[in-house]
């Protein structure tokens, strides 16, 4: 089958993180020499070169940095979810990643507002197998 762009393809490496976001965990990379947390998955530590990197469960805590609305995405899934919030958060563990705000009024979004994780089922279009289907972290704000 040839790799889709409407859902991320895990390889070797990155299969458990998307096994792990498939039961509602996200995961980071932390290194073992420097000690800081890294996000997007490498297997080495981006700020001080180490090997000494193994998985870690987040606490799926985050606040907003900032975001965008996108209203207008010709390419699918995206084109049929206009409106909606293209966004950079701050992880509780350090690590800055991408990602999108769901269950949140656009006028409701401040920045360093509280968020936490959940997941969305993302399926390709014409999906029918199970290797075209992948569970992204997605982030809605806190209950307060």
């Amino acid at each position: 089958m040839s790799a889709r762009f409407d859902v991320p393809e895990a390889d070797a490496f990155t299969r458990t993180y998307w096994d792990a976001a498939a039961q509602g965990h996200l995961l980071l990379r932390r290194c073992g020499a420097c000690g800081r947390a890294h996000h997007y998955p490498r297997e080495f530590c981006p700020h001080c070169w180490s090997e000494d990197v193994t998985w870690e469960r987040a606490s799926g805590r985050a606040t907003l940095y900032t975001w965008s609305v996108v209203h207008r995405n010709d390419l699918p899934p995206f084109g049929s979810r206009t409106p909606y919030v293209a966004a950079v958060v701050d992880l509780a563990e350090g690590p800055r990643m991408m990602t999108e705000v769901v269950e949140c009024a656009e006028a409701a979004l401040r920045v360093g507002m509280g968020l936490e994780v959940t997941f969305r089922t993302e399926a390709a279009e014409a999906a029918e197998a199970e290797e075209d289907m992948a569970t992204v972290p997605v982030f809605r704000p806190t209950a307060s």
